[in-house]
């Protein structure tokens, strides 16, 4: 008896997969083309209006990156970064207040040499602890240069009328350069002593001088002594300042020694008074 047949299965079709999203485009090139548009809306606006600040800022918002990337550079100097990237836009701003679309240079291109440039004034103007001038700054800048094409060129650091006959200044520029690149910070003469196994320099210069601590209390007696009487001054410097006793003092000044006992007991008590008043 034949089988009855079984039902052929239908052949499975898998669904068609979704098209492939579109690849975004780089962070780098949505900013490109976010400055290009906004460049182009700022251009047809009244400078000092508020749509003109609204679009400047957008600008400088969507360029902050750049000013990041540049102020990366600066990372060796040591200093707070939050202050490098604060000096690099101001760069960037007047970067924006002087680019020019129609010129066909795309504007990281041209704003970067202003970023940079404003961040190297900083150093230049205000990071140092002595200041240098711009001649002897950008002087330095080629000495630098300078010493890394020697060393290269030699296998060795080039000697001073090495540096001197490359660049044709005289060695004593040359000397005042390196002694200029060193001026980014200034250590303490105290510091400067440190680690070589010596005595500080203030215990080799100086010591303690034990009259210091009167130094307070002889201004304050000084100045409370003047508010006493006259003869109570003078009875007070006979017997402290001249070391008289009481016998030669009413001697000295022709009253009894017990009327001086008074005066004195009765400065003392003047001057307790006021030294609580002047607390």
């Amino acid at each position: 008896m034949p089988h009855p047949q079984e039902p052929r299965e239908e052949p499975h079709e898998e669904p068609p997969s979704p098209p492939a999203a579109p690849r975004p485009q780089s962070r780098g090139a949505d900013t490109r083309a976010l400055t290009q548009v906004l460049f182009g809306q700022l251009k047809g606006l009244q400078p000092g209006t508020r749509e003109h600040e609204r679009v400047r800022g957008a600008l400088i918002e969507a360029n902050l990156p750049l000013v990041r990337y540049a102020a990366a550079r600066f990372r060796s100097r040591n200093e707070p970064m939050e202050d490098v990237v604060q000096v690099g836009t101001i760069g960037l701003i007047n970067a924006i207040d002087r680019f020019d679309p129609e010129r066909g240079v795309q504007f990281p291109t041209f704003a970067m040499p202003t970023v940079v440039g404003e961040i190297k004034r900083y150093f230049r103007d205000n990071v140092r602890t002595v200041h240098v001038p711009r001649r002897l700054h950008e002087l330095w800048v080629q000495v630098n240069a300078a010493t890394e094409d020697l060393t290269t060129l030699h296998g060795r650091t080039p000697t001073t009328p090495e540096i001197a006959e490359r660049l044709r200044i005289s060695e004593d520029e040359v000397l005042s350069c390196i002694e200029a690149g060193r001026s980014y910070h200034a250590t303490s003469l105290e510091a400067a002593q440190e680690g070589d196994g010596m005595p500080g320099l203030l215990d080799r210069l100086g010591y303690e001088d034990p009259e210091l601590a009167g130094v307070e209390h002889r201004d304050l007696v000084r100045h409370l002594l003047v508010q006493l009487p006259e003869r109570e001054q003078r009875i007070l410097l006979l017997r402290y300042y001249n070391n008289l006793t009481q016998s030669q003092i009413s001697a000295e000044l022709g009253v009894s020694q017990m009327h001086v006992s008074r005066l004195l007991a009765r400065s003392f008590a003047r001057l307790r008074s006021a030294n609580r008043i002047e607390a």
